[in-house]
């Protein structure tokens, strides 16, 4: 059999199981945070997490997909480990970094739902406080 079928045959399977492997992982364990950046609305949370899943699963077996072809014919048993390398590397390396573009978005998300919680009053301003360890004296 030709090294180059090998290599396609060896590079999918292993770029596919890869994906699959990291898109549970993110999504089992991503759930709890996306529930916490949702304040605790479970439904949405799941919803967005299979939304997630599906989205990586697009975009990354679509540059599996794309980055299957490669460059010249493999004449040897160490060339074809040299492009089999060189092409899982940069199938990991997409897979890390679309994590950690989801994991910034969803922290940015939830920093700015905590900063807006953290600016409203514990009372509106009207309102006045009982006495209570950190009332102010009562002048008399």
């Amino acid at each position: 059999m030709d090294l180059t079928v090998v290599s396609y045959a060896v590079y999918l399977v292993v770029s596919i199981a890869l994906t699959i492997w990291v898109a549970r992982t993110l999504s089992r364990n991503g759930r709890l945070f996306i529930a916490d950046v949702l304040h605790g609305d479970e439904r949405l949370a799941d919803a967005v997490n299979h939304l997630l899943v599906v989205g990586f699963y697009l975009v990354n077996l679509g540059f599996v997909a794309l980055y299957l072809r490669g460059g010249d014919d493999i004449a040897s048993t160490a060339a074809l480990f040299e492009e089999l390398s060189a092409k899982l590397g940069v199938v990991l390396l997409v897979l890390g970094v679309l994590h950690l573009g989801n994991v910034w978005v969803l922290s940015k998300i939830r920093r700015r739902g905590i900063r807006d919680q953290e600016t409203h009053p514990p009372v509106t301003p009207d309102a006045h406080l009982t006495a209570g360890p950190f009332a102010a004296p009562a002048k008399g």
